[in-house]
């Protein structure tokens, strides 16, 4: 039976990644892939929570729309997403559009669904008010059933940025030639195994980091809901 090997070639400290991440942000010698991967996760987390909530809203307001595609939604992340990648290059060409859309395509359902599950729960004399006061469909959205649904929606946006992470750096880890998930798999084809810990490290932390703030606000939200 093989024995797994202990040797640094193979699995290194995590005193040691972190050394080495270091290392590589004073170098700046990959700040251009840092700051590409991580504005992608930025623009395709803001789309999705948008287009999520405004795909939301219509679906929750059209109830025969809704029951036709929630067999959809739910059976949804069956499909492989990465499958349509040829599509987008063809749509977008090559660059940060397709693995901008890989992104948003992978991580859109759970914002839409969050966004149903808030709508579901918005008490219905909140709307009945804004009925009273003649608000359009656009006004109730953005003035009632936003606010009310917010709890809820932040579920759904903390999704989207989990989704958006793994959607960007999977394209850049297999289809890109720039980025994280490119320097992670630049890195590990060469052997160079301290600077692909470093990183990995440095999307756990960044990921973390950005998921901690979300819980942060979302407990305020939950803490004001209840009063």
């Amino acid at each position: 039976m093989p024995q797994q090997s202990n040797s640094p070639t193979v699995l290194i400290a995590p005193s040691d990644m972190l050394i080495e991440l270091v290392a590589i942000l004073r170098s700046g010698e990959l700040s251009a892939d840092i700051v590409s991967t991580f504005a992608n996760v930025l623009i395709a987390t803001v789309i999705v929570a948008v287009l999520g909530f405004a795909v939301g809203v219509v679906i929750h307001a059209m109830p025969w729309l809704r029951s036709s595609i929630e067999p959809l939604l739910a059976s949804y992340y069956a499909v492989p997403t990465f499958m349509f990648y040829p599509v987008f290059i063809v749509l977008l060409g090559v660059g940060s559009a397709p693995i901008i859309a890989i992104a948003v395509l992978l991580a859109i359902v759970a914002m839409i669904t969050a966004t149903l599950d808030g709508l579901d729960r918005i008490p219905g004399v909140l709307r009945k008010t804004a009925r009273m006061y003649h608000l359009s469909r656009l006004r109730t959205s953005v003035l009632i059933e936003l606010p009310a649904a917010s709890p809820y929606l932040f579920t759904g946006v903390k999704l989207a940025v989990a989704y958006s992470f793994i959607g960007v750096i999977a394209s850049e880890f297999i289809l890109s030639g720039s980025g994280l998930g490119y320097a992670i798999a630049y890195a590990y084809n060469n052997f160079e195994n301290r600077k692909m810990y470093a990183l990995m490290l440095l999307v756990l932390v960044a990921a973390t980091a950005v998921n901690s703030a979300l819980n942060a606000v979302d407990s305020r939200l939950q803490a004001r809901q209840l009063r």
